[in-house]
Parts: structure tokens; C-alpha cells; sequence
């Protein structure tokens, strides 16, 4: 069992609905000239030609709001944790180990990652604890890379793994770990070959902030948030499920699958409804339903064809 449990938002840490928006930027971040400066050319280059992909009709939200709210236990259990205290994690130079069930493994660098073909991908994202939000993405589809070295007939799992650097991640270090490290998290192979399922090397236009994952992260849309395992440093093809780190914790409050049901409730609170960060209203007012597979049933309903859709946990 975990011990921690996520707490219940209190209405003063949702972020008020006057922040000031303004309209997506290519410019690049700071961290983006640390890449080109560690040998990793062009980067904003391959921002900006990046294509636009999938979207969704619904208003972004702020890039404040996405790159100062979320959970990164590996920096702290607040909200706030992570951009506050991931300053020292280094994201270059870095590189991303498959292996496993393939024929071709290999070590991918950096620069050969942003050298996939790179797209732009407005998605909603629902975390388990019932708030949400809509983000700019900028990736590529992990089938893509997953191509690349050729999985072979008898794989039927990919699992991923997260640094650990309990030097620049405080979160790691000390007598208190909230979690066991590294972070692990896994899909079925036909989750991960699903076109939906990126990993994002950008978002709003801008390379990763450390506090949302940096150098790249899964995101795949339809399933709670903490299946977006952040800072991957292993990618591993598998013939049996592999662990999942929140279900390692709290196997009755988490499970493999982890896709976004609103007729499944969390053991300790409702999944029916969200609240959408910079909208207000976590206690009631202005919250929205939660849609099936957080609105992509159409298009990833059938991965799971005769199974129970209420063992999410």
C-alpha cells in the first residue's frame, strides 16, 4: 500500500479563470538552447516544422496553468513541486534504451528523437484525481519508434522506466519515498501502436520544462494521467504485463488499464465529473461530465472488445 494518497484539490490552489492567454508561440525556451548548445542542432527548427495532427474543439488551457500544475512526485507531492524543484534535472545529454522483445535494439540519443517526424497534438488530459485540462503536445507517434526496432511476433507489452537521479530529483532522496523508483508504467503493445499514443518532446510550441517531463514523456489521452510516465529513460517489449507503479502502491485503487470511465469511481471519490483547471468551480459549480476514454471512444473503443470496462482499478 502507498504511503501517500493524492489530496483532495482545495478551491485555493485552482488557478483563477483572469490569467492572461495569449495564442500558441514557437518561440524556444531556455532549456531549448541548452539542447542546441549540448549538440542537439536545430531544435527549434524541428519545432516549428512540426504538422499539425489531432485536435480537439475545446479551449486550451493556459500555458501557465499546464507548466506549474501537475504531479512529478520524483520532485514533490504538491502541485507546485515540480516546477519549483526540478531546476537541477539535466535533460541533456540523454538517451532512451529498447530492448527486449526486438529484432533491432538500440540506444536512441536525443538528437535522433527530435529528428522523428515531429507533430503538433491538442489533447485532453484527465488525471485520476478528477481535474483536467487541454494541451498543445508536440511529438511523434510511438509506433514510430517502435518500428524502428522491430518488434517481434512474440511481444505482446511495452514498458517504460524513468530516470532516477535522486541528486537533481529531491523527491528520490531522503528517508521518506513517497513511491518506490524508478517510475514504471506499461501499455499492451496495440495500446502503444495506437495512433493517439505520442511521445511528446514539446509543448505549447516550446521544448518540455523539466516539471512536465523533459526530454520526453508518454501521453496517451484516453487513459488517467499517471500513465503518462515522464523523463523515459527504457522502453522494454515484453511477452507479460509488466508493473505499473501506482498499481504497485494501491493495487485496489489502481489498476493496468487505468482508462477514463465515468461509471467507475476511484474507491475514495467520484469519477462522473472534472473539473478543468483555469475554469474554477472544483466544488460543484461550472464542473463538466467526464467522458468515456476522456472523449476518444471512437476511437479506441474497440482495443478493448469483450472486456469488463468497469476493471479500471
Amino acid at each position: 500500500m502507498s504511503l501517500y494518497r493524492p489530496p483532495r484539490i482545495a478551491a485555493s490552489e485552482i488557478t483563477p479563470q483572469s490569467y492572461f492567454f495569449s495564442r500558441r508561440s514557437f518561440l524556444v525556451a531556455a532549456a531549448g538552447g541548452a539542447l542546441a548548445a549540448a549538440g542537439t542542432p536545430a531544435f527549434a527548427e524541428a519545432l516549428t516544422a512540426s504538422k499539425t495532427g489531432y485536435t480537439v474543439d475545446e479551449t486550451l488551457t493556459p500555458e501557465n496553468d499546464v507548466t506549474s500544475y501537475n504531479n512529478f512526485y520524483e520532485f514533490g507531492l504538491g502541485k507546485g513541486d515540480p516546477a519549483a524543484n526540478s531546476k537541477n534535472l539535466k535533460p541533456t545529454p540523454w538517451t532512451v534504451k529498447v530492448d527486449g522483445l526486438v529484432g533491432k535494439p538500440k540506444e536512441f540519443g536525443l538528437e535522433e528523437l527530435l529528428a522523428m517526424p515531429l507533430e503538433d497534438r491538442v489533447y485532453r488530459m484527465r488525471c485520476v484525481e478528477a481535474w483536467s485540462m487541454v494541451v498543445p503536445w508536440v511529438g511523434f507517434p510511438l509506433s514510430a519508434l517502435l518500428d524502428k526496432v522491430e518488434p517481434l511476433g512474440d511481444a505482446k507489452y511495452v514498458a517504460f522506466e524513468t530516470v532516477v537521479r535522486p541528486e537533481e530529483m529531491p523527491g528520490q532522496s531522503g528517508y521518506f519515498q513517497s513511491l518506490p523508483w524508478p517510475y514504471v508504467e506499461g501499455l499492451r503493445l496495440d495500446e502503444a501502436r495506437h495512433p493517439l499514443a505520442i511521445l511528446a518532446v514539446g509543448v505549447y510550441g516550446k521544448t518540455l520544462p523539466n516539471q512536465n517531463g523533459a526530454p520526453i514523456r508518454l501521453v496517451v489521452p484516453w487513459k488517467y494521467g499517471f500513465k503518462g510516465i515522464k523523463s523515459i529513460v527504457k522502453i522494454t517489449l515484453t511477452d507479460k504485463q509488466p508493473p505499473s507503479t501506482w498499481n504497485i502502491s494501491a493495487p485496489n485503487e489502481y489498476g493496468f488499464y487505468a482508462n477514463v470511465n465515468p461509471e467507475v469511481d476511484h474507491p475514495r471519490w467520484s469519477q462522473a465529473s472534472e473539473n478543468r483547471i483555469s475554469e474554477g468551480g472544483f466544488f460543484g459549480a461550472n464542473r463538466r461530465p467526464t467522458l468515456p476514454f476522456n472523449g476518444y471512444a471512437e476511437e479506441v473503443a474497440g482495443l478493448y472488445s469483450g472486456m469488463d470496462l468497469r476493471a479500471n482499478y
